[in-house]
C-alpha cells in the first residue's frame, strides 16, 4: 500500500503531465445545484459565491469524504488539540511527549495508532466495537518482484477491469465448508501470509454461510491472541457479534502488537462508556482521562454523506435529500429518477467500496463519457433514469445483499454509524465483473432504463 506522500506525488505528477489544474477550482465548496427544466441546465452555487451552469452534473464526491464527528457532550470545551483522521493537517502532527486519546478503532484508527504510539508519552485507545483485521504486510516491494509486476502491468490492469474484486487476486475459488480443519488452517495460514484481499476473495461461501464465516472468524481471533501478550486485552480486541468481512476489513501493520507497549492503554467502552469531554480530557462512567490531544477516528457518513451535504434539486424542485430520506435509490448506481443529466460516480447501488476503488471509478467515468458521446451523436440533450428501472434496480441490489451476510453487521455499509440515518445496505454485492457486464448491456441496448430526449 502506498502511503499518503507517495499517492500525493503521483496525483501531482498526473495533474502536471495532463495539464489538469486549469480545469479545477480549488478552495471552492459546492452549496447547491438545481436543474432548470426549461433550459436543461444545472445551476451550481458555490462558496465563496460563484455560480456555474452546466448541461451535465457528475457528482464524483467520494464514498468516504464526509467525516463524522461524534455527538459527545462537551466536545467543544476541550482545550487541547483535536484532530479527525479524515481531516489530517497537511503539515502533519507531532505527538512527542504528549498524552493522547484516540476515539474509535476502525480503519483509520488501526492505521494511525501504531504511528501515534511511537511518539506519545501515553496513549489511550477508546474502543466501542472490535473489528476484524487482517495483516497488510506493508513495506518496500522486492525490486525483482516490482520489475516482474511492471513487465505485466497492462495485462494485470486488464485482468483487474474484469475481475470480481476489481483487483488482481487469485480466483481459483475454494469452498470453506469443503475443507477439514487442518486443510482450512493451512489455507488460512497461506492467506494471512499474503494479507489484504487474499484473506477474503478466494472463498465462495465466506459471505453466504454463517458456519463457514465463523470458522474464518475463529482463525482471525486466534491470530490476534497470538500477537497480544495480555489475555484480557487480546479478548477485548477480538471481534464478535458480526460476521467476518461484513464490515469492511481493516488491514493492520503492527496494530495488535502496539497494545503490548506499557504506555498504550485500551479502554472498553462497552463496560465504561464515554460520558463527556471536558477542558482537560475524556470522562467515562468509570474514570477521567487527562490528555493533551484527542484524535477522533470516528469514520465517515459513507456513500451518501457528501451528496446529501449539497442541496441538490431536480425536476419540480425535488430534493435529493428528501428522495433519499428512507435510503438511497438510483439506477445502476449512476442515474437517479427525477434528476435529469445527473450522474454519480461510485455511489450507492454500485460495487465501489467492496472492490479496489480505482477500477469502478474508471468504469463509471468511462461509462458516463461514452453515454455523453452517444447523446451528442444523436443530438439528445437530456437523460434520466426511469422510475420503473430504478425500482427494479433497487430491489435487485437489496435482494442480492439479503442473500449474503453483509447486512448482518451494524456497519457504515448500512449507515449504522450515523444517528438517524436510514438503515439500508448501500453497496452492490454481486461483483465488479458482473456489474460491469450489466452496465455494458444497458448501454448496448440504447441505454435501456433511461429516458433520453
Amino acid at each position: 500500500y502506498a502511503e499518503q506522500p507517495e499517492i500525493l506525488k503521483y496525483i501531482e505528477h498526473v495533474a502536471t503531465t495532463l495539464e489538469l489544474r486549469q480545469h479545477y477550482r480549488f478552495n471552492t465548496r459546492v452549496k447547491s445545484a438545481a436543474f432548470d427544466e426549461m433550459r436543461n441546465l444545472w445551476t451550481i452555487d458555490t462558496e465563496p459565491g460563484d455560480q456555474v451552469t452546466a448541461r451535465f452534473l457528475i457528482m464524483a464526491t467520494g464514498c468516504l469524504s464526509k467525516p463524522n464527528w461524534p455527538a459527545i457532550d462537551g466536545i467543544e470545551d476541550f482545550r487541547g488539540d483535536q484532530f479527525h483522521t479524515g481531516l489530517w493537517p497537511h503539515e502533519g502532527v507531532n505527538f512527542s511527549g504528549k498524552r493522547v486519546a484516540v476515539i474509535g478503532t476502525g480503519s483509520t484508527a488501526i492505521q494511525s495508532i501504531p504511528k501515534i504510539a511511537e511518539q506519545a508519552n501515553q496513549l489511550f485507545v477508546f474502543q466501542r466495537t472490535a473489528n476484524h483485521c487482517v495483516p497488510a504486510h506493508n513495506g518496500p516491494r522486492d525490486p525483482q518482484a516490482e520489475s516482474a509486476y511492471k513487465a505485466r502491468y497492462a495485462e494485470m490492469r486488464e485482468t483487474a477491469r474484469h475481475s470480481l474484486s476489481g483487483d488482481v487476486v487469485p480466483e481459483d475459488y475454494l469452498t470453506i465448508m469443503d475443507l477439514d480443519d487442518d486443510a482450512l488452517e493451512r489455507e488460512l495460514d497461506r492467506a494471512w501470509a499474503q494479507g489484504g484481499f487474499y484473506t477474503q476473495y478466494p472463498y465462495t461461501d465466506l459471505m453466504t454461510s454463517p458456519e463457514a464465516n465463523e470458522r474464518v472468524a475463529a482463525y482471525s481471533r486466534n491470530y490476534i491472541r497470538s500477537r497480544v501478550k495480555d489475555d484480557r486485552i487480546a479478548e477485548l480486541l477480538c471481534a464478535r457479534g458480526h460476521p467476518f468481512g461484513a464490515k469492511r476489513l481493516c488491514a493492520d501493520s503492527f496494530y495488535f502488537e502496539t497494545f503490548n507497549e506499557a504506555h498504550v492503554h485500551l479502554v472498553d467502552l462497552q463496560t465504561t462508556p464515554i460520558r463527556a469531554i471536558d477542558a482537560r480530557g475524556v470522562a467515562t462512567s468509570e474514570r477521567h482521562y487527562e490528555v493533551d490531544a484527542i484524535v477522533f477516528a470516528t469514520g465517515f457518513d459513507a456513500m451518501t454523506g457528501a451528496l446529501s451535504a449539497v442541496d441538490i434539486r431536480g425536476r419540480d424542485g425535488a430534493s435529493l435529500r428528501d428522495a433519499w430520506r428512507d435510503g438511497p435509490v438510483n439506477y445502476l448506481g449512476l442515474g437517479i429518477a427525477g434528476f435529469p443529466n445527473l450522474f454519480t460516480v461510485t455511489g450507492p447501488g454500485s460495487p465501489s467500496v467492496l472492490t479496489n476503488m480505482v477500477s469502478p471509478i474508471e468504469q463509471h467515468v468511462e461509462w458516463i463519457d461514452d453515454c455523453l458521446i452517444w447523446m451528442e451523436q444523436r443530438g439528445a440533450s437530456r437523460i434520466e433514469a426511469t422510475g420503473e428501472a430504478q425500482a427494479k434496480w433497487v430491489d435487485y441490489v437489496n435482494q442480492s445483499a439479503d442473500a449474503t451476510l453483509f447486512p448482518k453487521a451494524n456497519s457504515w455499509y448500512v449507515g449504522a454509524n450515523i444517528p438517524g440515518k436510514a438503515r439500508v445496505f448501500m453497496p452492490y454485492v454481486n461483483g465488479f465483473n458482473v456489474y460491469r457486464d450489466e452496465c455494458d448491456a444497458v448501454a448496448d441496448d440504447g441505454y435501456a432504463g433511461f429516458e433520453v430526449t
